[in-house]
C-alpha cells in the first residue's frame, strides 16, 4: 500500500478544521467511475430532523471550491429550517461538473448514494437540476422531493422562493422607507434563471423600475422583455445606482470590493451565501447604512415548498400560505437588531441558533 503523501495531510485536517468551525455533523465523498459521478455531501444538523437540501450542479474549479461551497450551504440549511420553524435538519449536495453529464445511469447512482445513508439526507432540485432529474434519483431512493407534480411532488419549488424572496423585499422596505410599497423604486436583479425570473414577475407587477444582470446575456433579454425591464451589464452591477439591489445568482457577491461600491438602500435577494464573510461583510453593510434582509430567511420558500411535501399530501396553496410568515419574521429580526445594536444578519442568526439549541436540550431530556 502507497504511503499518503505528506503534502496531502494538511488539506485533510483542513476539511475537519472547516466542518470542526460549522459544527457540521457529516461529509460524504462519492465517486463512480463508470458514469463519471463526482458528488459530496455536506450534512449540517439533524437536531430538527433528517437533513434536507437541495443537489446543486456546478463546474467546481477544484474540490476544494465544492466542498467549501456544501459546507456552507447545508448550515445555511439548517439556519432556514430553524428561523422558518421547520421540523427539518439542514443538509446540501454538490454535483461536480457540466450539466450535461446528466443522465439516467449518473442520476440513479447518485440516489443510490443517497440511500446508503438511511435517510439522514434527503434531497430536492437545486441550481442546475430539476425536477425530472429527481424522477430518476427517486427509481433508487425514497429520500427526495421536488419530484414533479405529475408524480405527486411539488413540482418547481423556484415560485415559492421568489415569493418569499419578494416578501422579504417589502419588509425591508417598509423598514428602510416606512412603505412597503415599491412602486418606482429601481430595483436591480443580479440573476435571472427561475427563481430571478419569477421574483421580477412579482415585482413587475408592483411597478418597480427593474434592471436584470445575468452572465447568459439571452435569457437576461428573455426576462427583461416579458417584465418591461432594462438589460445591464453583469460586469458593473455594484456601482449602477439602485435603490435595492437582489442577487440571485451564485454567492459571496457582497465582499470587501463590492460593499464600498454600492449605492443602494437594501439588500435583498434569494441567493444563498451572499456574505463571503458573514460577520465581517454583516457589519461592513451596516456600517454603510445598507439594510441587509438574511438571506437564508428570505429564500426560505423552496424550502418550504418541499417540506410540505416531504411531509404528505403536498398542497401549493398551503406552501405560499406558509412562506407569507417570512414578512413578519423579517421584520421581527429588524426590530431585534435595532434594539440590540446588530447587524440583522447577527439577529437572524440568534433566532435560527436558539431554536436547535433549545430542541437539541428538550431531546436530551427525553
Amino acid at each position: 500500500m502507497a504511503a499518503i503523501k505528506t503534502e496531502e495531510k494538511p488539506k485533510i485536517n483542513e476539511i475537519y478544521g472547516q466542518m470542526e468551525a460549522m459544527e457540521h455533523e457529516q461529509l460524504v465523498i462519492c465517486y463512480d467511475k463508470p458514469t463519471g459521478l463526482k458528488a459530496i455531501i455536506a450534512i449540517h444538523n439533524t437536531v430538527l430532523g433528517p437533513s434536507l437540501g437541495g443537489t446543486r450542479m456546478w463546474h467546481y474549479t477544484n474540490e476544494e471550491d465544492a466542498i467549501k461551497d456544501v459546507l456552507r450551504l447545508s448550515r445555511g440549511m439548517t439556519l432556514k429550517a430553524s428561523i422558518s420553524g421547520l421540523n427539518i435538519g439542514g443538509g446540501k449536495a454538490v454535483l461536480i461538473g457540466d450539466p450535461s453529464m446528466k443522465n439516467e445511469a449518473y442520476l440513479r447512482r447518485f440516489g443510490r448514494f443517497i440511500e446508503s445513508l438511511g435517510g439522514r439526507y434527503i434531497t430536492a432540485e437545486d441550481m442546475n437540476t430539476q425536477t425530472s432529474d429527481m424522477e430518476y434519483i427517486a427509481m433508487e431512493t425514497k429520500h427526495v422531493t421536488g419530484l414533479p407534480e405529475s408524480k405527486g411532488g411539488g413540482g418547481d419549488p423556484s415560485p415559492v422562493t421568489a415569493y418569499g424572496t419578494y416578501l422579504g423585499i417589502k419588509a425591508a422596505a417598509k423598514k428602510a422607507y416606512g412603505s412597503d410599497s415599491l412602486e418606482g423604486k429601481k430595483i436591480l436583479i443580479q440573476g435571472t434563471g427561475q427563481v430571478g425570473k419569477h421574483l421580477a414577475e412579482y415585482l413587475s407587477k408592483e411597478k418597480a423600475h427593474l434592471m436584470l444582470a445575468d452572465i447568459n446575456e439571452d435569457r437576461a433579454a428573455r426576462v427583461a422583455a416579458s417584465v418591461g425591464g432594462k438589460i445591464v451589464s453583469a460586469n458593473s452591477i455594484h456601482e449602477i445606482p439602485m435603490d435595492i439591489y437582489a442577487p440571485c445568482a451564485m454567492g459571496g457577491q457582497l465582499n470587501d470590493q463590492t460593499i464600498p461600491a454600492l449605492t443602494c438602500d437594501i439588500v435583498a435577494g434569494a441567493a444563498n451565501n451572499q456574505l463571503d464573510k458573514e460577520q465581517v461583510h454583516a457589519r461592513q453593510l451596516m456600517d454603510h447604512g445598507i439594510l441587509y434582509a438574511p438571506d437564508f430567511l428570505i429564500n426560505a420558500g423552496g424550502l418550504i415548498n418541499v417540506y410540505q411535501e416531504y411531509q404528505g399530501n403536498y398542497s401549493k396553496a398551503l406552501a405560499m400560505e406558509k412562506a407569507e410568515k417570512i414578512y413578519d419574521t423579517c421584520l421581527d429580526v429588524f426590530e431585534l437588531a435595532g434594539d440590540q445594536g446588530i447587524s440583522p444578519h447577527e439577529a437572524a442568526l440568534q433566532k435560527a441558533i436558539k431554536r436547535v439549541q433549545d430542541m437539541g436540550k428538550l431531546k436530551m431530556s427525553w
